[in-house]
């Protein structure tokens, strides 16, 4: 049986959720990581986790349709026993998400939902349904943002959906502690990815005003947070759980 560690990383196939593979892998673990829709991009990941000399599959997942999530764990499940000898992974990384922006005044019931469904619901779910699969000693990473501390005119939607993911973090570690299940929070402040490329587009000015409000005086890189997702699913994380951890470069103090 394998003795490798193995994390599963929800829209792992761009952004945030990438970056935080690689990481994983170059810290040795395997990957099991899932896209919605970019399967070339996923299968690219793939490839960069392989040629770090881990294993690694991609399997497709919206994580907004809730009915789709027994499928899924079966499909896990069924990867697990083919490609690891195992019945169980060790780490979930809750990272799938969509951005969307609009004023409080003007956010309409569907764009609530969107964000709804993606960023709480399906978090709450896809969690509840993967805990049979989940080892025990394992842990949960669930992505916040700093938006849930500081605020940003048009996220109040956005936001709001992850401080509940805050909250729920918290219980996850309080009622899954019997098992060793560590859960933790990742809030990232300003990313340059594609997630945030529109905006930056948007406002020209946003990268450097944002620089400007953050004490190390820069914008954060992918690295900046995958390297903080690889640390919680290390054994040097063992004694971090039910915490939120921003990595922001402390913006707005």
């Amino acid at each position: 049986m394998s003795t490798n560690k193995i994390a599963l990383v929800t829209g792992g196939s761009r952004g945030l959720g990438r970056n935080s593979a690689l990481q994983l892998a170059q810290a040795g673990h395997d990957l099991i990581i899932t896209y919605r829709s970019k399967e070339t991009e996923a299968k690219q990941v793939v490839t960069q986790i392989e040629a770090l000399g881990r294993k690694a599959v991609a399997l497709q997942l919206d994580t907004s349709i809730t009915a789709s999530f027994p499928a899924f764990a079966a499909t896990v499940t069924q990867h697990l026993q083919q490609h690891w000898n195992r019945s169980t992974f060790d780490f979930l990384i809750n990272n799938a998400g969509i951005d969307a922006s609009s004023p409080f005044a003007e956010t309409t019931e569907e764009d609530f939902d969107n964000l709804l469904n993606v960023h709480f619901k399906g978090v709450y779910f896809l969690t509840q349904k993967l805990l049979p699969l989940l080892a025990d000693g394992g842990g949960i990473v669930n992505f916040s943002t700093g938006l849930a501390r500081f605020t940003t005119p048009g996220y109040a939607a956005y936001a709001s959906m992850k401080g509940a993911v805050e909250t729920l973090t918290k219980y996850m570690a309080k009622e899954l502690g019997g098992r060793g299940i560590r859960a933790n929070i990742v809030a990232p402040g300003i990313i340059k990815t594609d997630f945030t490329a529109k905006v930056r587009e948007a406002h020209p000015q946003l990268e450097q005003y944002m620089a400007g409000n953050t004490a190390l005086g820069r914008i954060g890189e992918p690295d900046d947070i995958g390297s903080v997702v690889a640390f919680l699913c290390s054994d040097a994380a063992r004694w971090v759980n039910a915490q939120r951890i921003e990595a922001s470069g402390g913006y707005s103090l």
